[in-house]
């Protein structure tokens, strides 16, 4: 085994046909908009647009059979968004699928880093 290995990670990705139902970048916005109070910033977090942000919260809304985020325009300090109590359950459901994935994957991860060059490139995908 060499020294120093790269560090990897396990992103579950769960699709409903072909497409994703939920995966990370959806959970991450998620726990920005609960944590934000708002679509836009949590948009702002996580490097991208508020229309980005808000084609993937619709997604999701479309994709589950209750909304996960519900918005409200307007008034004096603007609209928000919050994260429904059915959206947090979606969460925390996920994040314990990733967490049993995770243990049960880090043996074949720590083989897998042995394939890998000591510093990857970061190409995006």
């Amino acid at each position: 085994m060499r020294g120093k290995e790269p560090s990897l990670r396990v992103g579950l990705r769960l699709l409903l046909g072909m497409s994703t139902s939920i995966g990370p970048g959806k959970t991450a916005l998620l726990e920005a908009i609960a944590a934000t109070g708002s679509i836009s910033a949590a948009g702002r977090s996580l490097g991208m647009s508020y229309r980005r942000a808000w084609q993937l919260v619709e997604s999701m809304n479309r994709n589950f059979r209750e909304p996960l985020v519900l918005t409200a325009t307007g008034g004096v300090r603007g609209g928000g968004a919050q994260v429904t109590p059915f959206g947090h359950e979606v969460l925390r459901r996920y994040r314990a699928m990733e967490a049993r994935v995770s243990v049960m994957l880090d043996a074949d991860l720590t083989a897998f880093a042995d394939l890998l060059k000591d510093r990857l490139g970061d190409d995006g995908a």
